[in-house]
């Protein structure tokens, strides 16, 4: 220990960003218990390191009190007022019995202390820039495979998505760059682990929010998202302003701006929608591409009724249902959807009745 230790302590402070007065705590903490283990485990000691010159001092602390009980921890007060004639019985007397041989000892473990205080140092530095970035995106290059998670690096640290969070038909191949939504990020023994998605409908809205100027400024705002991984999504968007296209916007120049999104998703379809405070407007805006008929509101059972043309009915629906479902999903309204021949069929049978 000396003045160039306390120099090489001073340029880890700046560079791992940690300060000096907490490595130097845990350093004389660590002394305390190497002295101890050393030279006596049941004495009252106290160890110091000079901050300007690295100089080690072991002090030894004993109670001053009118009746010695163990002599190791207690000092008479006839025998402190020796040393110094104002003592008083409750006073500590401090005796420095820093031994020759502590040199080597306490460099050993000021090395073990610094190099373990750095590892949790930079441990909690990226626990800490990464917990702040929960539903943020970020972009990392695939490493390798581990039981069907993929493994992320991140530059800092390495991430991890997980079978749940992948894309069905998706491909990782090491060394691929891609982007992923961070859902959660937990503090563990083995420092910060970071939990990614590419299904979470938050990877779809960052990437607008990235990609269109307009919503990263709220000129356009974007109001809900549906989304089936890998398939097809829905997002709705509305505009203040009357002279502002928000789907427009969206799409951006010759749909450079969506294609972009697309192919950051590998080929993901996006239905771009207007957003409305009329259910109706919204739900008939939702069903897209579709052409709608009539939307008729149930408020109470919060359920739309819908009337598409008979030739309409299979594309309002969609492959398996997609179509409605993700309509549902973005309006948040419960949506029946039938052909003008079914609705006309009904409304004679209710006569009818």
């Amino acid at each position: 220990m000396n003045a160039e230790f306390i120099e090489a302590l001073k340029e880890l402070e700046k560079e791992k960003n940690i300060s000096i007065d907490i490595l130097l705590e845990a350093i004389e903490a660590a002394l305390i218990s190497a002295y101890k283990k050393n030279f006596g485990s049941s004495q009252n000691v106290r160890v110091e390191v000079n901050r300007d010159t690295g100089e080690i001092h072991v002090y030894n602390r004993r109670d001053i009190v009118s009746e010695v009980e163990d002599p190791r921890l207690e000092v008479s007060l006839e025998e402190a007022r020796i040393i110094r004639p104002d003592y008083e019985a409750g006073d500590i007397l401090e005796t420095e019995v820093t031994p020759r041989t502590f040199g080597r000892i306490a460099a050993q473990t000021a090395k073990q202390v610094v190099v373990q205080r750095i590892r949790e140092a930079e441990r909690s530095n990226i626990y800490e820039e990464f917990v702040n970035r929960e539903s943020d995106i970020v972009t990392g290059i695939v490493q390798r495979h581990e039981m069907k998670n993929v493994f992320i690096d991140l530059g800092k640290a390495e991430a991890v998505l997980m079978p749940t969070e992948q894309i069905a038909k998706e491909q990782y191949n090491q060394g691929d760059r891609i982007k992923a939504y961070i859902v959660e990020v937990k503090k563990t023994t083995k420092g910060p682990q970071i939990l990614l998605s590419r299904t979470h409908p938050g990877l779809l809205k960052r990437l607008f929010e990235l990609e269109v100027p307009e919503i990263h400024d709220g000129t356009v705002e974007l109001k809900s998202v549906a989304r089936e991984a890998g398939a097809r999504s829905k997002i709705a968007v509305y505009s203040k302003h009357e002279n502002v296209d928000p789907v427009g916007a969206c799409v951006g120049p010759k749909g450079m701006r969506v294609q972009a999104i697309v192919n950051e998703l590998r080929g993901e379809k996006i239905d771009i929608v207007k957003w409305s405070s009329d259910p109706a407007v919204f739900v008939e805006n939702a069903l897209s591409p579709a052409k709608v008929v009539s939307v008729e509101i149930d408020l109470n059972e919060k359920v739309a009724r819908v009337v598409v043309p008979d030739y309409q009915l299979s594309l309002a629906i969609g492959k398996e249902g997609q179509n409605a479902r993700l309509a549902a999903k973005l309006t948040s309204w419960k949506i029946d959807i039938k052909s003008e021949s079914q609705a006309m069929g009904s409304a004679e049978n209710m006569e009818m009745e």
